[in-house]
């Protein structure tokens, strides 16, 4: 144990501060590479997600940002309109049918067009042993963390398609390529978003949609802690030579440059955002 908390004491020191990395995308400093474009941010009220919201309309873009609470939704609106950013929001649970439908349209009415639309919603509803999961479970994280990824997307080309092309961005993990044990069900979901990536990528080339992919790593966010928390995980972090944990910021510069003109011949490619976690030629 003492091991680990040596290994895992980075998180709270981290190269650049949270403070710095927020400042460094405002509108004066920002190339506004996204100027004009508008963006669908899937459970982004907080964490990653809301750090990319808030990277996408520092970078010009107008952000729609989503999740399934009204109240968190209200405060990351108000939260991101507060620096003089082009934000509004809209509950959604990902999960639904009828909610997606409600995001694309109202993207559409505020907008007349969607650019950019970021698959980040997830969730994790299990920690412990694969075999002590149940069918519910398994349903739950497919449902959620993939098979609602393919139907946001499938709903939003066809506006993509009408107006030359698109970006897309999925959020996976480094749990997809190195599956922890003790998460099982959702290691694997992200796994399967890999695959998801590159053949979207392939489906919609003809179409001038691009499709890309995040692998994150360990990140400051309460939904990863879970990782940092649970004793039969610390066998399988150490070895991965983590030097600190990564901040949300540190994820939505890389999302703004995927969707950006300087990433137009990057397609299909799942990008490892983990610190040199996973270690690779």
């Amino acid at each position: 144990m003492n091991c680990f908390k040596r290994k895992m004491a980075f998180k709270k020191t981290s190269y650049l501060s949270v403070n710095h990395l927020k400042a460094s995308g405002t509108k004066m400093e920002s190339k506004n590479v996204l100027d004009g474009k508008v963006a669908i941010v899937t459970g982004s009220t907080y964490g990653i997600g809301l750090a990319i919201a808030r990277r996408f309309a520092q970078d010009g873009a107008h952000v729609l940002l989503s999740s399934r609470k009204q109240k968190n939704v209200d405060d990351a609106v108000k939260q991101l309109k507060d620096e003089g950013l082009s934000v509004t929001g809209i509950v959604c649970h990902v999960g639904v049918g009828e909610d997606r439908e409600k995001l694309i349209t109202k993207a559409l009415e505020l907008h007349g067009k969607i650019d950019i639309l970021i698959c980040n919603a997830a969730v994790n509803p299990f920690v412990g042993p694969l075999l002590d999961t149940t069918e519910e479970m398994w349903e739950k994280v497919f449902r959620v963390n993939v098979i609602s990824t393919f139907l946001m997307v499938k709903h939003a080309v066809p506006h993509m398609q009408k107006q030359g092309g698109g970006s897309v961005v999925i959020c996976s993990s480094f749990v997809g390529y190195i599956p922890l044990p003790y998460i099982g069900p959702y290691a694997i979901s992200k796994t399967t978003l890999l695959g998801l990536t590159n053949i979207l990528a392939q489906s919609l080339r003809p179409m001038n949609i691009r499709v890309n992919g995040l692998a994150l790593g360990l990140i400051n966010t309460r939904f990863s802690d879970v990782m940092r928390k649970t004793k039969e995980l610390e066998s399988i972090l150490i070895p991965l030579g983590i030097q600190r944990s990564g901040e949300p910021e540190e994820c939505a510069g890389v999302a703004s440059f995927l969707c950006s003109k300087d990433a137009s011949y990057i397609n299909g490619e799942n990008i490892a955002v983990t610190g040199c976690m996973l270690g690779r030629l």
